[in-house]
C-alpha cells in the first residue's frame, strides 16, 4: 500500500537531515575547494600548518562517506525554516512530521542527543524539547510548493553570536566594527573558515532572525541592495586579511563567504546581530511539491549516489 502523506513527508525529511548531516552542501563543498587551492598557493605553504588542516578537513569528509556517518561529531540542534505555499495541502501536518522526523533521525542517522531543557538542565534524549526543533514559518501566497531548509546549528559556531541595537550616533559603521571585533575575538571557537550571516533591522529580534536566515544563502548570492552588496563584499576581504586560518590557526583565509539580510527600521534605531556557520557548515534545502515530489536541491552532486 501507499505512504499515507504524512508518513512520506516524515521519511523525506529523515532522508534529508541523513544528508545534512553526512554531506556538505554543493556551496560549502565547493568553496572548501577552492580556499584549499588558494592555501597552496600562499608563500612557504608546502607542507604547511594550513594546508594539513585542509587535508585532515576534506579526509574527514571522505570517511564520513565511506563509513556512512555525520561528517562532525556535534550534529547541532536542529533547526527548519519552512517557505510555505498556502495552497500546499499538507500543510496541518508538517509541524508533526517534523518532530517525528527528528525522533527518528536521531536513532537512525545517528545524531548526536543535544537538546538539554532550560532550568532543569536534563537532555531530552531525542533531539527534541521545548519550542525544539525550532520551526520558522514564511508564508508564501498563491503556491502549492515548500521550500524546507533543513540547519544542523553546532555549539561552536553559535558561539560568536551576538544581536545589539546601537544608538543613532553609532550608525552602520558601529554595526560593521561590533561584528568585525566580535569574528576576531570568538571566531577561532567557531571552526574556521566561516560563513558569516549579517542581520540589520530595527529591533534586535528582527536582526536576530535575519542573520540566522543569511546563513541559508548559498555562496555565490547577494544581497539585492547593490549597497549592502558591497559591504558584503569589503567585510569579505577585511576579515580575510586578518590572518586567521583554517580551524582558528594563522592562516591566509578565515571567511567562505559574509551574507547580509536586512529590513526597515525605526528612524533612531539600528539593529545588528551575527551568526556564524562552521567550515562543516550542514545545511540543506527541499523542495517539495503538491504530489509529494521532491528534490534536494542543495546537494545535486551527489545525490544519485545516496538515492
Amino acid at each position: 500500500m501507499k505512504e499515507n502523506p504524512a508518513e512520506q513527508l516524515t521519511t523525506m525529511i529523515v532522508r534529508s537531515l541523513d544528508i545534512c548531516a553526512k554531506y556538505l552542501s554543493d556551496d560549502i563543498f565547493a568553496r572548501l575547494k577552492e580556499m584549499h587551492e588558494q592555501a597552496k598557493n600562499v608563500p612557504g605553504s608546502k607542507d604547511g600548518l594550513e594546508l594539513r588542516i585542509y587535508d585532515a578537513m576534506f579526509n574527514d569528509l571522505s570517511k564520513a562517506e565511506s563509513l556512512d556517518r555525520p561528517c562532525c561529531q556535534d550534529t547541532g540542534v536542529i533547526q527548519f525554516f519552512i517557505e510555505a505555499g498556502t495552497a500546499f495541502p499538507y500543510l496541518a501536518e508538517l509541524p508533526g512530521c517534523l518532530q517525528e522526523s527528528v525522533i527518528r533521525a536521531t536513532a537512525s542517522v545517528p545524531l548526536r542527543p543535544n537538546v538539554v531543557e532550560i532550568f532543569d538542565e536534563k537532555n531530552t534524549g531525542n533531539n527534541t524539547g521545548k519550542r525544539i526543533p525550532w520551526i520558522d514559518w514564511e508564508i508564501v501566497p498563491d503556491s502549492d510548493k515548500i521550500r524546507l531548509y533543513v540547519y544542523l546549528a553546532g555549539g561552536g559556531c553559535s558561539l560568536p553570536g551576538f544581536a545589539k541595537v546601537f544608538m543613532p550616533l553609532e550608525g552602520y559603521e558601529g554595526a560593521v566594527k561590533a561584528v568585525f571585533d566580535q569574528i576576531v575575538s570568538m571566531g577561532p571557537n567557531a571552526c574556521p573558515p566561516l560563513l558569516v550571516g549579517i542581520g540589520l533591522a530595527g529591533q534586535a529580534d528582527a536582526a536576530a532572525k535575519l542573520s540566522k536566515k543569511a546563513l541559508l544563502r548559498f555562496i555565490g548570492t547577494q544581497n539585492s541592495n547593490p549597497k549592502a552588496a558591497e559591504l558584503e563584499e569589503k567585510l569579505l576581504r577585511t576579515l580575510n586579511s586578518i590572518g586567521m586560518g583554517p580551524a582558528g590557526f594563522p592562516g591566509s583565509n578565515s571567511i567562505m563567504a559574509v551574507h547580509i539580510e536586512d529590513a526597515g527600521r525605526h528612524t533612531a534605531t539600528l539593529a545588528a546581530a551575527l551568526s556564524t556557520g562552521c567550515w562543516a557548515h550542514r545545511r540543506a534545502l527541499i523542495q517539495v511539491n503538491a504530489d509529494l515530489s521532491y528534490e534536494v536541491a542543495s546537494h545535486k552532486r551527489l545525490i544519485r549516489r545516496v538515492d
